[in-house]
C-alpha cells in the first residue's frame, strides 16, 4: 500500500500494517475507503506509520495490535486493541504473532510518547514472515531464526537515512537467514529515494532476491 504499509491476508483475515496512505502521493491510487481490515499492526507511532489508523479502524472495526502505549492511545479514542511488548507472543485467529526488537524512535505527531518501536514475525500454519518496521541493523535479528525458526519472507526498510540502507539490509538478511526480501520505507520522501536497479543488483550479487513491490500489486507466498 506504499511506504511501509502492507495488506496481508492470512487464514481468512486481513491485516494492515502501518497505514500511511492518504498523504502519500505515490499511493494516490489506493482508496482507504475500499480497504478491508480485521486487524491493524502498528510498529511505532510516527505519523508516516499511523496516519490512516483511525479512519480505517473506525470504518472496519479492525482491532489495533501494537505496544501497550499505542494501544492505550487508540483505546482512549474508542478503538479496540490488543497490547503486546518485546519478546511476547500471542495466538490470534490469523496465526501466531511475535513482537521483536527494533532500533528506532517512537512518538506521536504531537510529540507524546509512543512506546518503544518494534517489529513482528507473523507465523501462520505454513509460513513465517518478518515485518521489521523501521529499524537499524541490529544483532538481535540473529535471534529470529534461532528462536522462531526459518523465515519464508522478510519485509525490511531499505531507504537509509531514517532506517537501514541497502548494504545494512543485505547484512540483516544474513542475520535472519532469509534471502527473499520485500523492500519498504523508500522513495516516499527526498531523504529516502533509492536507485532501484542498483539495489536489486546488490542483492542479486549476494544471491538474494530483493522485491520492490509496486504499490497496489500483490505477492503470493
Amino acid at each position: 500500500l506504499g511506504h511501509a504499509s502492507f495488506s496481508i491476508e492470512a487464514h481468512g483475515k486481513t491485516l494492515i500494517v502501518d497505514p500511511y496512505i492518504t498523504d502519500n502521493e505515490l499511493a494516490k491510487n489506493i482508496d482507504i475507503n475500499k480497504l478491508e481490515a480485521d486487524y491493524i499492526l502498528i510498529t511505532h507511532a510516527h505519523g508516516d506509520h499511523i496516519l490512516d489508523v483511525e479512519a480505517i479502524a473506525s470504518r472496519t472495526g479492525a482491532k489495533v495490535i501494537s505496544n501497550f502505549e499505542i494501544v492505550n492511545h487508540y483505546g482512549a479514542k474508542g478503538i479496540d486493541g490488543h497490547p503486546m511488548n518485546h519478546g511476547g507472543t500471542w495466538n490470534f485467529e490469523f496465526g501466531k504473532l511475535h513482537m521483536v526488537n527494533a532500533i528506532h524512535t517512537s512518538s506521536f505527531p504531537d510529540g507524546s510518547y509512543g512506546g518503544n518501536p518494534a517489529g513482528f514475525v507473523l507465523e501462520t500454519a505454513h509460513h513465517k514472515v518478518y515485518i521489521a518496521g523501521d529499524t537499524a541493523l541490529t544483532y538481535d535479528m540473529k535471534l529470529i531464526p534461532e528462536v522462531i525458526g526459518e523465515l519464508d519472507l522478510a519485509i525490511l526498510p531499505i531507504g537509509d537515512n531514517f532506517t537501514m540502507g541497502i548494504d545494512s539490509a543485505i547484512v540483516a538478511s544474513d542475520f535472519i537467514e532469509c534471502n527473499r526480501i520485500i523492500g519498504c520505507h523508500y522513495d516516499t520522501f527526498g531523504y529516502i529515494k533509492i536507485d532501484h536497479k542498483e539495489a536489486i543488483s546488490k542483492f542479486s550479487y549476494q544471491r538474494k532476491e530483493l522485491i520492490l513491490l509496486e504499490i497496489g500489486k500483490n505477492l503470493k507466498i
